[in-house]
């Protein structure tokens, strides 16, 4: 009886491809189980096994697997739905969601190793300079990869050099997995036993009188031993003792002490306090709670509707306390990494070792290690807080699900594809496990809010900040006036300068926001005219003062400012607009005694760099914190008590349907984060245009007024969330055969699905990293069957794909485009 096994590859593949086992593979093989199978010529992939059958495959003839690399399923039926279903909406293939899905540890593949061949004799004068120098290296290497023989002879392409060395008989080609995740071992130390008796104790420290350092750390462990029964790692007895590595190992070396290592996992927290049961809820957030319960037993989603400040997160606690009690998981997802640092601090509080936390600045060790929490549902991983991907992770018993600023667009993935909405993912997710779903936001999205309207969801309202503090009070400064009149000293406006200084005297903090990074987006010659123009991407290249450089936040180009224009040669260049650290180094002129910290893109890298610069302004270490949209979104300062906006109006005037939703979202929540304790705080927003609807509520705080609007907007424009909407971008290199490729495309979609299709259109940014854009957009009514019209756009890509001319255009489908 033959058997055959289905496999996921983790490439782009329409369909599974069929491996042969054997029929003891078979009864060992499970669902989400990682196999090692040949692919392609020579290569070796990691795949996730799908399914045993016993129908062999048509159209080629099976292979056989490599190999097993599991014993039990590292991805859970829950999962496989869930990622079946991602596919499937998002229109990409299963493949690509695993590639996205599971840390790249996992996905082992094979990496060409070159080997002498023994079995030749090899003449040397045959061999050309390139080929000798690979050759002599191997006579000193059993093996090379190919990036070394790269590195060897300086030249990118080597695959040409290593075939003729192949044909030549000189090396042999060896394909190896690798396993990428290596677990930390800590090294503990202790006493040997032949020391317990006490005797020989005695005699041991009689003999170490003569040598006093290794005497002193013999002592020095005991001190640690008296403490506590723990093992004592050889770090803590280096640092009691303040002996060298070298006399430990010497004690070790004379058998005096035993090393032995703990496999350690590397993010570990304190122990779970009962501060959690003990939160008081005032009566706002305990009506809240009650109307989210009402929700959850109706097996609905449930909207919470929070001002800012109101006390969100402790109703979240409780929540996740609930769903603790009953012993199942929470999920608790965020739109920004810069968030986690202040939330893990204070559930940790709440939870101790419970919470696990899973994003991309975590190493891919670290994200092992809670992956293999989550799949054996460990204690140390019953809460996760994480990042849009944390909706991947292996959960077997989920049971709360709670989405903070739902109305972010950081949710939702551009790419690679899976082009999804963790949001919507989310609420998929928690009803595959029969989990609850609670969506928080002062500002929710109008899609979230019309669902709730509907009765879709449920809904719960605080209406107050915690502790009855009052909201902000929201100032709009006119700075076209103020600019007529010459009273602005840089982009500070004198109403803003005058509001900094009272704020500092009274030893308050002040955080400015400005929504683009670097120094000036434009450095434009005045004689000329000519600006400096990235050459991948059809964009201006943005100033960066720090390290004197032009930089294209598209792509990475950069190059060094230029002393005199590129076109004319005249040295009249002037930087239009500014950014963060235009706005920081005006502070610094304006205000030289005190400390202005900046949190953007460039200064958040690293992976401890958010929390660095929060808990510095935490701890009033600086004095301003100037920030692009990192510093709008949920965080907890005590001591703000101003917030300046130095210009509103490129939010309001950009290109998009959900700009003024947008630009209220962005400026309600960085108003939301002044006065969040006793004194009221004070909003300044700089615009040219004060008299705009949306700037007047939002120093009003009208949701309902702005969500009217905005509805009946879309009701008549046929936007979202009253029509669906797909965007395809085509790419290409060549501009004719793009534009004539779109054509094509839209007249097809024209053909089969009536009128609701606009373009093709160039995006604002028309070109990116050389490839020429151009996007269609789909509106699919609500009533019309979203699964079909899906279908007869695959048709089409099919029949669009057929065509030889239009082989190198590459479609994007971005589904529920944002």
């Amino acid at each position: 009886m033959e058997y055959f096994l289905e496999v996921v590859l983790p490439i782009p593949l329409e369909k599974l491809f069929t491996y042969s086992i054997t029929q003891r593979e078979a009864d060992f093989i499970q669902p989400g189980m990682r196999v090692a199978v040949p692919f392609g010529k020579s290569k070796i992939y990691t795949a996730l096994a799908y399914r045993v059958h016993q129908n062999a495959p048509t159209a080629y003839e099976a292979k056989e697997i490599y190999q097993i690399l599991d014993d039990v399923p590292l991805v859970g039926p829950f999962q496989l739905q869930h990622w079946e279903w991602l596919a499937k909406y998002y229109m990409c293939t299963l493949g690509e969601v695993i590639r996205s899905a599971l840390p790249s540890a996992f996905l082992l593949e094979s990496e060409t190793l070159i080997l002498p061949n023994k079995e030749t004799v090899v003449d040397e004068m045959e061999l050309s300079d390139d080929e000798f120098l690979i050759y002599e290296a191997l006579q000193h290497q059993s093996a090379l990869k190919v990036q070394e023989i790269s590195d060897i002879v300086d030249k990118k392409n080597v695959l040409s050099l290593i075939n003729r060395l192949v044909q030549k008989g000189v090396v042999r080609q060896k394909e190896e997995l690798y396993e990428q995740y290596k677990p930390k071992l800590v090294r503990y130390v202790k006493l040997s036993e032949k020391y317990d008796d006490d005797q020989q104790l005695e005699e041991l420290l009689n003999e170490l009188s003569r040598a006093p350092k290794q005497s002193h750390v013999v002592l020095s462990l005991f001190q640690l031993r008296s403490g506590n029964n723990k093992p004592i790692p050889i770090t803590d007895l280096e640092k009691q003792s303040g002996s060298s590595k070298a006399v430990i190992k010497a004690l070790i070396d004379k058998d005096i002490l035993k090393e032995y290592q703990i496999r350690q996992d590397r993010v570990v927290y304190d122990e779970e306090s009962e501060e959690a049961r003990n939160i008081a809820l005032n009566e706002h957030q305990s009506k809240a709670l009650e109307d989210i319960n009402k929700g959850f037993a109706e097996d609905r989603p449930v909207l919470l509707h929070g001002v800012t400040s109101s006390g969100k997160t402790e109703v979240y606690v409780k929540l996740i306390q609930q769903c603790l009690d009953s012993g199942r998981q929470a999920l608790y997802l965020l739109p920004e990494i810069a968030l986690t640092s202040q939330l893990i601090n204070r559930l940790r509080d709440y939870f101790g070792h419970k919470v696990s936390v899973y994003h991309s600045k975590y190493s891919i060790h670290e994200r092992v290690e809670v992956w293999n929490n989550v799949l054996k549902n460990a204690e140390k991983a019953q809460i996760v807080i994480g990042a849009r991907s944390s909706l991947f992770l292996p959960f077997s018993n989920l049971g709360l699900i709670v989405v903070d600023e739902e109305h972010e667009s950081s949710f939702k993935q551009f790419d690679p594809a899976p082009r999804y909405h963790a949001r919507d993912a989310a609420i998929v997710l928690a009803s595959l496990h029969k989990a609850h779903t609670v969506l928080g936001s002062a500002t929710p999205s109008i899609e979230s809010m019309h669902n709730a309207r509907k009765r879709k969801y449920g809904y719960a309202h605080i209406p107050y900040r915690y502790g009855d503090v009052l909201m902000p009070d929201i100032n709009l400064v006119d700075i076209k006036e103020a600019t007529r009149k010459k009273r602005m000293k840089g982009h500070f406006s004198e109403t803003l300068i005058n509001a900094i200084s009272e704020t500092l005297e009274a030893g308050e903090q002040v955080i400015l926001f400005q929504n683009r990074r670097g120094f000036a987006p434009v450095v434009e010659c005045t004689t000329c005219g000519h600006v400096a123009q990235c050459p991948n991407c059809d964009v201006s290249l943005t100033y960066h003062q720090r390290i004197n450089q032009l930089r294209c936040h598209y792509c990475g180009y950069h190059m060094a400012l230029q002393q005199a224009c590129l076109a004319c040669g005249s040295p009249t260049l002037d930087k239009k607009g500014f950014g963060t650290e235009q706005v920081q180094e005006e502070l610094g002129q304006l205000f030289p005694e005190i400390n202005v910290g900046r949190m953007d893109l460039d200064t958040t890298r690293g992976k401890y760099a958010y929390e660095k610069i929060i808990s510095a302004f935490e701890n009033q270490e600086m004095d301003i914190l100037v920030g692009t949209q990192m510093v709008t979104k949920g965080l907890d300062f005590r001591n703000v008590s101003l917030v300046g906006i130095m210009n509103a109006d490129t939010m309001l005037n950009f290109p998009d349907y959900r700009a003024h939703e947008r630009s209220f979202q962005m400026l309600t929540q960085v108003a939301g984060r002044a006065g969040r304790t006793r004194k009221r705080g004070k909003v300044l927003i700089q615009t040219y245009n004060p008299y705009h609807q949306i700037l007047q509520q939002v120093t009003t705080n009208d949701y309902d007024k702005m969500f009217a609007e905005q509805l009946y907007e879309r009701e008549q424009f046929k936007y979202p969330p009253l029509v669906r909407i797909i965007k395809i971008t085509l790419k290409d290199r060549d501009f004719n055969k793009l534009n004539e490729a779109a054509q094509w495309l839209a007249e097809s979609l024209r053909n089969v699905l009536g009128h609701q299709i606009l373009g093709p259109e160039y995006p604002p940014v028309g070109r990116i990293r050389r490839d020429y854009l151009k996007n269609i957009l789909i509106k699919i009514p609500k009533k019309q069957s979203l699964a079909q019209t899906k279908n007869s756009i695959k048709r089409i890509e099919k029949s669009f794909n057929a065509i030889s001319k239009y082989k190198s255009v590459r479609l994007v489908y971005n589904v529920d485009h944002i």
